[in-house]
């Protein structure tokens, strides 16, 4: 009998250490960027691709769309309300276009033409209110994630409207208040206008998310302190994510059962993270350089880095038999000791050098251009590319963090290019200083419990 009983505890043991893995997830992720009656956005189908990946990778069943139109953007609502019946975590990532009228939210398929206040309430637009309450009403956890805070362009055309000449029409989203088990996040304050970062690239916000909210063991209210921090310290104090939440209990995207099993574990291919492991595969035989990038920004010091540089610089440079340098073994204070002006005065660097740093980050996906230069969007750019790393994030380099920075793979048109100085016009027109966009690289990127401000902080 005191076998069965002991036998009968570690039956329930294992039943309960699983029970996290076998809940019902459930996601809703879209991106629109093609609008057919205003400007296109360049990167919410890229953040939707990426968001959508990642989820996956941590047991979501994924409802995806891009670009799609009010019909098409309907349709996807229906899915994800009806697989959200019992879910114990429902997920709804938006990115593109939203409106605020009136106080009320709406998101804006590619097909809307808004020219007043009737177009967007009579069904041009999607209710953000009562959509969240028609498909997840019934999950037991439900998060929320908007990244549509950009610079409105139909609100000009709603205000100059007869019918609407008293319409109050934000730039940003309005605030909204989360209910029970809920939690809301915004790219930026109420009525204010969020980055989308440079073309090809993920959003600040949506980088910051990719980054943070799956890693192993972090519950989901302390994963989004580190998103406001990441946008923040990004944007360089231009963009500060909101959010407001009434959680009733602690959130775990990724279980930190996950870091346990690994924690002691050799990092090779058979043994790295599940999750990790996963995500690689998805990927690694892609051609497009946002998907090997958002692996470095959730894994900035992952099994396959090496290999995620060696593609990103293979699908920039085309077809090369130049031996490239593999990363060497790092030393570990680069991921600890601070740098400052101080440090980097140390280094020496000279205008040759400075440049070479600047190519370099080009050639790693951080488009920058070669100005010798470190300004302000040159410091920008070195916090974005410390940050994927796992360094710390001050914008200025020491010697360690220099010396890997040389490790990495780059593009073999740098060894020709770090020699010259000036170089004259007809030589840079010939392609050998040319520049990238579509990496980004990755950086990596209130009111949590009662309304406290407007930002994330526990």
């Amino acid at each position: 009998m005191r076998f069965l009983l002991a036998a009968m505890s570690l039956a329930a043991l294992v039943f309960t250490g699983s029970a996290a893995l076998a809940d019902k997830r459930v996601a809703f992720v879209v991106g629109n960027a093609a609008y057919k009656n205003v400007p296109q956005l360049p990167n919410p189908a890229i953040d939707a691709k990426s968001m959508a990946r990642v989820l996956r990778n941590v047991g979501f069943d994924v409802v995806e769309g891009t670009n799609l139109t009010r019909d098409a953007m309907t349709a996807k609502l229906l899915e994800f309300g009806k697989k959200s019946e019992g879910a114990d975590v429902a997920l709804f990532f938006y990115a593109g276009h939203g409106i605020a009228v009136n106080g009320a939210n709406y998101l804006l398929p590619v097909d809307a033409d808004l020219k007043s206040e009737m177009d967007v309430k009579l069904g041009a637009a999607i209710n953000v209110d009562l959509t969240l309450e028609q498909t997840m009403a019934d999950a037991k956890v439900k998060l929320v994630f908007l990244d549509a805070c950009r610079d409105n362009p139909f609100a000009a055309k709603i205000r100059s409207a007869k019918a609407t000449r008293s319409v109050s029409v934000a730039s940003g989203l309005a605030e909204m208040k989360s209910g029970e088990g809920t939690l809301i996040a915004f790219a930026t304050g109420p009525g204010q206008t969020a980055l989308d970062g440079e073309a090809g690239t993920n959003s600040p916000f949506t980088r910051a998310l990719i980054a943070n909210i799956a890693s192993p063991g972090l519950e989901i209210q302390q994963a989004m302190t580190k998103v406001r921090a990441q946008v923040n310290d990004e944007t360089n104090k231009a963009q500060l994510p909101w959010g407001h939440t009434n959680l009733t209990g602690t959130v775990f995207l990724n279980p930190a059962a996950a870091t346990a099993l690994n924690a002691t574990a050799p990092t090779t291919v058979a043994q790295a993270g599940e999750v990790e492991l996963e995500f690689w595969r998805s990927i690694k035989d892609t051609n497009k350089v946002e998907e090997l990038n958002a692996y470095l920004t959730n894994y900035p010091n992952g099994t396959f880095k090496s290999l995620a540089l060696a593609r990103i610089a293979a699908i920039q440079d085309g077809p090369s038999t130049a031996t490239r340098n593999l990363t060497v073994e790092i030393d570990p204070a680069t991921f600890t000791d601070a740098a400052d002006q101080i440090a980097e005065d140390q280094i020496g660097l000279d205008k040759n050098k400075r440049r070479d740093v600047q190519r370099r980050l080009t050639g790693l996906g951080f488009d920058i251009k070669a100005t010798a230069k470190f300004d302000d969007e040159t410091r920008s750019v070195i916090k974005r590319w410390q940050a994927a790393r796992g360094y710390p994030a001050t914008g200025y380099l020491n010697k360690l963090q220099h010396k890997a920075m040389q490790s990495e793979i780059v593009s073999s048109r740098l060894a020709s290019d770090d020699s010259s100085t000036d170089e004259p016009a007809r030589r840079r027109s010939s392609g050998g200083g040319r520049r990238t966009r579509g990496g980004g690289g990755g950086g990596p990127g209130n009111l949590f419990g009662p309304m406290m401000g407007g930002l994330f902080h526990r």
